[in-house]
């Protein structure tokens, strides 16, 4: 039983569960002091002296406490409610990315332009803070109705190897995501921001075809196709997508991290610079988009 039937965790006055898990709750709240409303993510009872679960909630408010940007979900407090560990989060009423492609793939071409650009900023900004995501999927963008985009969960997330620490860094624990995962993030090795734009892509490829770009018969084929089969060709799985649009995830998507773009900063500016649909209703917003 979860400590939300006392009613509160640590500041914040429980309401509403928004979502259940194996692991974890997830409650709409509110803070009487600051007077709005906020997330609460709350560890099952089950769960609460599973020291594994425990620290991802307390590395995750390590990593983001201190970020304030309007494409990162802020992460305001780690906290214990009675022995329940819990975080306290900005509240953003939407469902993530993979309900949208799953539920409405209609309504979100309407506004899968923005949605990539608004995905790809908050990505790019927490690799510029020096760290690696590991888990870039789409059940972790949290998408409105307008196409406004929040990154979240950063549970697994690394600081990002340079130089000779890159070099003399071990073989890391395979962690992650098996549709979206970069081919040196399955060999466990050291990684920096290209793994995390390998993962963008593969959720973008997804947004505009409805479908990861591999899938397999087992978890271990899967993992192989990452490795080793050809990246596929976004405009063969949706025609409505334009070529540009299919070769700058091409080139994202490469199995060498040494041949896709430098940074996310660089794909971002590429993303914004062409059309991605022949929609043309689409495309209304590049002049939106290049201004900014």
């Amino acid at each position: 039983m979860s400590s939300a039937s006392h009613g509160f965790a640590g500041p914040y006055r429980l309401l509403n569960i928004i979502n259940t898990g194996q692991t974890s709750q997830v409650w709409q709240a509110y803070d009487d002091s600051a007077q709005m409303h906020v997330a609460v993510k709350m560890l099952q009872a089950d769960y609460a002296r599973d020291r594994e679960h425990v620290n991802f909630l307390k590395w995750e408010y390590a990593v983001a406490g201190k970020i304030q940007h309007e494409r990162i979900c802020r992460v305001y407090k780690f906290g214990r409610e009675r022995g329940i560990p819990f975080l306290g989060l900005e509240w953003f009423a939407a469902p993530n990315l993979k309900i949208r492609i799953q539920q409405s793939p209609g309504k979100l071409v309407k506004i899968s332009r923005r949605v990539a650009i608004q995905a790809t900023e908050g990505v790019a900004e927490f690799c510029r803070l020096g760290w690696v995501h590991r888990d870039v999927k789409p059940d972790n963008f949290l998408v409105s109705d307008s196409g406004q985009v929040k990154l979240i969960d950063f549970g697994l997330a690394h600081r990002a190897k340079k130089g000779w620490a890159k070099m003399f860094a071990r073989k890391s624990k395979v962690q992650g995501t098996r549709s979206y995962m970069s081919p040196e993030q399955i060999r466990g090795k050291p990684l920096d921001e290209r793994a995390d734009l390998y993962s963008l892509a593969c959720t973008l490829f997804e947004l505009f075809s409805g479908k990861p770009p591999y899938t397999g018969v087992s978890a271990n084929d899967l993992l192989m196709q990452h490795i080793k089969s050809p990246v596929p060709w976004l405009r063969t799985r949706n025609s409505d997508a334009t070529s540009e649009l299919s070769e700058l995830l091409q080139v994202a998507m490469a199995k060498d991290p040494e041949k896709r773009h430098s940074s996310i900063e660089e794909f971002l500016a590429r993303l914004r610079s062409i059309r991605m649909l022949e929609s043309v209703a689409n495309e209304a917003e590049i002049a939106e988009d290049a201004a900014e």
